[in-house]
């Protein structure tokens, strides 16, 4: 089948009204085609132009997959049918990426395709577990259901993933606020200073010159400076994105980091937990299911634990015992795995597990936050308190020799 593309028209509806809209199909014809069947003449189809698909708003990211994926469960619950549930929610849609998304996966599955061929043909978008949720849902005709579980799925792990973002920028956020307020002080308020102390003819203190001498550096340099650390996160950045065993490497070490590791751990077995109670409850078989788990921790340490896990599950080893050879996992999720699999309810008390260590996460981000805030203070009040104090003591030994002179 061709690839679908986004085409402009313009016609006349039932009641013979003039209208203009956008389709998503493989030819000019099917497209009239596609709009015959929904009442509407076509007079002109022309392909919309690659420039303005090109500036058409902001990219598409994991927040827009879980809402289409929500208001994707609300229709099929509704009783909308599938293909009429893709144009209600495409109606929708304020991002014309997505809108163009939903039109394409839309066209596939009115074309005869499964929807989850249709999203197989966007991995960018969506992931094999994404896909082998909506297949399972399909073959078992309860895609509505699975639709439900996997919005909610999405929701959860992206809920979970602002938290974990959130506390990692913040203390981010204090270092750079700290060196711009900084690097401010030093390069246009020092140099003021500077030039008042020089006509004061006396020795000045050394705190006063060695914070002199550190705006000279800055000053001359600053540019350098700049450009030296855009290149040190981009260089990091892109050797991350190629290096594994320096990701791995990042993921070890932020696990061992003070406060921040504890709340990526808490995160990483919530999402390990979540993934495998919608996966397992999806009638994905365990091995299978692990595989996808994998993948979904966003720690390596974690994804080498749970493939250990599914190479022992695979030679008849019970779920639990593994994951306790692991040496990762905490005894709580353990315990509640050994309970699950003893009362043939896993994914019940994997969901539990899940509940429990997003709760976990909430709140240690808030800790942190509320530990961060005087932190913040602390650390602006010595950098700019050190400043200020090193631009006035000349000032106050001046005041001291005139006061001592009367």
């Amino acid at each position: 089948m061709a690839a679908s593309a986004l085409f402009v028209w313009e016609g006349t509806d039932k009641q013979g009204r003039r209208a203009k809209g956008e389709i998503a199909s493989s030819n000019p014809a099917i497209a009239k085609a596609e709009l015959r069947k929904q009442g509407i003449t076509a007079t002109k189809v022309r392909k919309k132009g690659a420039g303005l698909s090109f500036s058409s708003g902001k990219s598409i990211n994991s927040a827009d997959i879980s809402l289409f994926t929500r208001q994707m469960a609300t229709m099929m619950r509704a009783g909308v049918p599938l293909v009429q549930s893709f144009e209600i929610v495409a109606d929708g849609v304020d991002k014309p990426k997505l809108r163009d998304l939903v039109l394409a996966i839309r066209s596939d599955v009115s074309a005869g395709n499964t929807f989850a061929s249709a999203l197989r043909k966007h991995p960018v978008y969506f992931d094999e577990l994404f896909c082998n949720l909506v297949d399972a849902g399909e073959q078992s005709g309860s895609l509505e259901t699975m639709l439900d579980r996997i919005a909610s799925y999405k929701e959860k792990t992206e809920s979970l993933k602002a938290k974990v973002r959130k506390a990692m920028t913040y203390p981010i956020a204090v270092v750079v606020v700290a060196v711009i307020v900084s690097g401010i002080l030093l390069i246009k308020v020092v140099p003021q200073f500077q030039t008042v102390f020089s006509g004061f003819g006396a020795e000045l203190p050394a705190f006063t010159l060695f914070v002199i001498h550190i705006s000279e550096i800055v000053q001359k340099w600053w540019l350098l400076f700049l450009v030296a650390i855009a290149a040190a996160i981009a260089g990091f950045t892109i050797a991350r994105r190629r290096s594994k065993p320096l990701r791995d490497a990042i993921d070890r070490t932020s696990l061992k980091m003070p406060i921040v590791g504890n709340i990526i751990e808490k995160s990483a077995v919530a999402r390990f937990a979540r993934t495998l109670s919608t996966t397992f409850a999806a009638g994905v078989p365990l091995v299978d299911a692990l595989n996808s788990v994998a993948g979904a921790t966003g720690n390596s340490v974690y994804s080498t634990a749970v493939y250990k896990v599914r190479d022992d599950v695979s030679t008849g080893q019970q779920l639990n015992f593994s994951m306790r050879s692991t040496g990762v996992f905490p005894n709580m999720v353990i315990q509640m795995v050994a309970i699950g699999e003893e009362s043939g309810a896993l994914d019940s008390m994997l969901d539990k597990a899940a509940s429990y260590y997003e709760e976990q996460v909430d709140n240690a981000v808030d800790n942190l936050t509320a530990l961060m805030e005087p932190m913040i203070m602390s650390v602006l009040g010595v950098l700019i308190g050190g400043l200020i104090i090193a631009m006035y003591l000349p000032i106050f030994q001046l005041g001291r020799v005139v006061g001592g002179g009367h």
